[in-house]
């Protein structure tokens, strides 16, 4: 299992994001939550408030859930980063293999 983090302009295009990737069964589950970030961009230090989505799902699902997010985020350049999950306990890991079939 993998969770992918991608942050999103405002809250609206977050849970935008997690409609679209729920419905083509490309995550069992997305939290999203609203963050502060800071970052380079066009030369500039940039600190705008953003929310992040948190997508669970299986490692062979990112290269689609990266596609899929592409083509509906708003940022020229969003950031679509995934980390492998080892440690999870059995009924979840259960529930998200059998949404994910």
């Amino acid at each position: 299992m993998i969770i992918v983090y991608i942050p999103c302009k405002d809250k609206e295009e977050a849970a935008k994001i997690s409609r679209v990737l729920l419905e083509n069964k490309l995550v069992a589950c997305t939290n999203f939550f609203p963050v502060n970030s800071m970052y380079w961009w066009e030369g500039k230090v940039q600190d705008d408030n953003e929310f992040v989505v948190i997508a669970k799902t299986k490692e062979e699902n990112y290269e689609k859930v990266k596609c899929m997010v592409e083509e509906v985020h708003s940022y020229d350049t969003p950031c679509i980063m995934s980390w492998k999950v080892d440690n999870i306990n059995k009924g979840y890991k259960d529930w998200m293999e059998s949404v994910l079939k």
